[in-house]
């Protein structure tokens, strides 16, 4: 059986080096038969088996540095969308699934999951609270009763109140989805927000599974088993 691809995007935008580490760890620790690379070429993207797209910054700039790497947005609408294969956007990289961002003006996003995002300053309860949000936090289902119907990529995670699984965060603008049932997870900073948003072949995450330590790693093998 041939190896599976995993193409981590580089367009300028993202902290490849550990997201690649972190999956290739993955893949060495639990033998899957896969490999990693990280690309700027849509010709890679084109024969990926699996897609990641992480992201760092304004959601402004992330998107015109997509747009700016000639011939991805193509590819990726190929690939992701028509093709559909499993594809997990990042912190940033999740909110560029957005219809638009409304950071430092309005920002046209890829629009696969539809919604926008906004100041998580605008949405909290706690003024006491420091913007951006830097921390762990715990994953909930984004309604009661729903711990046993998750998300395939949230499979792993353990909800139980104060034990459970907590992920990295690092953001000061969070996903409104359009629809509810684009949300598969939720966080609570000040109020509750959206922390896993998917639909069909994609999924993102608004925390950094590579900097999550084991609960993240273990997503991450969830994302490079799930067979949408």
């Amino acid at each position: 059986m041939s190896k599976e691809t995993i193409v981590i995007i580089d367009y300028g935008s993202g902290n490849l080096r550990s997201a690649a580490k972190a999956f290739e760890y993955v893949i060495a620790n639990e033998a899957i038969n896969a490999e990693v690379l990280v690309s700027a070429h849509p010709g890679d993207v084109l024969r990926a088996d699996r897609i990641v797209l992480p992201g760092q910054g304004a959601f402004g700039d992330c998107m015109d540095n997509l747009k700016g790497t000639d011939g991805m947005i193509e590819a990726l609408e190929q690939r992701v969308q028509k093709d559909a294969r499993p594809f997990l956007g990042i912190c940033v990289g999740m909110q560029l699934l957005a219809t638009r961002g409304l950071e430092h003006g309005v920002h046209a996003g890829l629009n696969w999951v539809p919604g926008q995002v906004v100041p998580l300053a605008e949405r909290i309860n706690d003024p006491s609270l420091k913007i951006p949000h830097m921390g762990w936090n715990e994953l909930v289902p984004p309604h009661s009763g729903e711990q046993d119907n998750r998300h395939f990529v949230l499979r792993s995670t353990e909800s139980s109140g104060q034990g459970g699984d907590h992920y990295y965060f690092v953001h000061s603008f969070m996903f409104e989805c359009e629809y509810n049932h684009h949300v598969l997870g939720l966080a609570d900073y000040g109020g509750l927000f959206a922390a896993v948003v998917g639909r069909d072949n994609i999924a993102g995450v608004q925390f950094h599974p590579e900097k999550s330590q084991d609960a993240g790693l273990r997503l991450i093998g969830d994302f490079i088993r799930w067979k949408p």
